[in-house]
């Protein structure tokens, strides 16, 4: 299947399902030489992991991450790299009552409806679990992308109407600190607080949130990104939009660009004569004709509402018949705190991708 292949040069593809043996990922394409940081895959994966925090998923599981070809004295050889992780705390009998039913919201009918089988446990390949491999292979993208000094971060800037303030961009140091001393991981302690109180009300309603999270990438070079089709928006939203739950993806100026005029909402070019210019205002979010422009990319992924809820619903079965659902099993109240890292690591797959092919653009 096509679908579960993701990039160009710098190309993975994911395998595995939430109540398998395991899931992993392949990575092709990472240029050989690379320092390949175990410790750092498994940080970036412990990010993700479920169990960490009373307002996530209580699965436990500790994604330890198996190296198993690829690396030679600890770099990159430049033939695929396999990561494994091994899934431990499955409860597939969670999720009989569902085995012939359709939960709302889910993907569990419209599988069915395109391969006429579904795997019931917990959803099987559409689960979040998937994720898990994206985080790994991003980490190894993260790598490549510190290598040439570019670094990425994100944070859940809004969980349900509650929204953190916009953040200057400060050094990426001070900025992960911040985000890393709360458990909703969002930089701004204040707005952390509130988000953190009201999604444990939300978790002891039975019920689930939607939220935010925005991504800055800095030191990012001009000239990365393809001309046409394959525009670095276009790139990022596909990445963005390829996470579960995600339902809205804008950079730059976003929608509220569409109410500016010409004249306010043109990043006008600044130079000092010796360096490459810069613009004065970053509405363009650091993409411009789907090329970067030296300037900060940023952009806002917006994730619905997690559709496990412990309250009734109506719904139907796989005969046509009328039936009533109730969540059952472990599931989060807002998925935003443990999908940081996932859309830091979808980014991450881009900028690597597109940095490779970037190689090829002229002599």
């Amino acid at each position: 299947m096509a679908g579960n292949t993701f990039g160009h040069l710098f190309r993975i593809s994911t395998f595995g399902e939430s109540h398998g043996e395991a899931i992993g990922v392949i990575v092709d394409g990472c240029p050989a030489g690379l320092q390949i940081d175990l410790e750092f895959i498994q940080s970036e994966l412990d990010k993700r992991r479920p169990g960490q925090s009373k307002i996530t998923t209580q699965r436990k599981e500790s994604d330890t991450v198996q190296i198993l070809s690829g690396t030679f004295e600890g770099k990159s050889t430049g033939t695929p790299i396999a990561l494994l992780i091994p899934n431990e705390d499955h409860r597939s009998k969670d999720y009989e009552h569902n085995k012939t039913v359709y939960r709302p919201s889910h993907a569990d009918y419209t599988y069915d409806a395109k391969y006429g089988i579904r795997d019931h446990r917990g959803g099987g390949r559409s689960s979040a679990r998937e994720t898990a491999a994206r985080v790994a292979a991003g980490a190894i993208a993260k790598l490549l992308l510190q290598h040439y000094g570019i670094g990425i971060f994100a944070h859940v800037s809004a969980v349900g109407t509650i929204n953190a303030p916009n953040l200057e961009a400060l050094p990426l140091a001070s900025l992960l600190e911040q985000r890393e001393e709360n458990i909703v991981r969002c930089a701004d302690p204040a707005t952390a607080n509130e988000m953190i109180e009201f999604i444990d009300s939300v978790r002891k309603d039975g019920d689930t949130v939607g939220g935010k999270i925005s991504c800055i990438i800095q030191n990012c070079p001009p000239g990365l990104g393809e001309p046409v089709f394959d525009k670095l928006h276009a790139d990022l939203g596909k990445a963005m939009l390829s996470i579960n739950a995600v339902h809205g993806f804008e950079y730059g100026s976003g929608f509220s660009g569409s109410e500016m005029r010409g004249s306010a909402h043109n990043d006008i070019f600044l130079t000092d004569g010796e360096h490459a210019p810069k613009t004065l205002t970053n509405f363009s979010g650091g993409i411009q004709g789907g090329i970067s422009n030296g300037m900060e990319i940023n952009f806002t992924v917006a994730f619905k509402p997690v559709a496990t809820i412990m309250h009734n619903q109506q719904t139907v079965n796989a005969a046509g018949e009328a039936a009533e659902i109730k969540g059952k099993g472990r599931h989060d109240p807002c998925v935003v705190p443990r999908a940081v890292v996932i859309v830091e690591a979808m980014a991450a797959l881009v900028l690597a991708d597109q940095l490779l092919r970037n190689k090829t653009s002229r002599l």
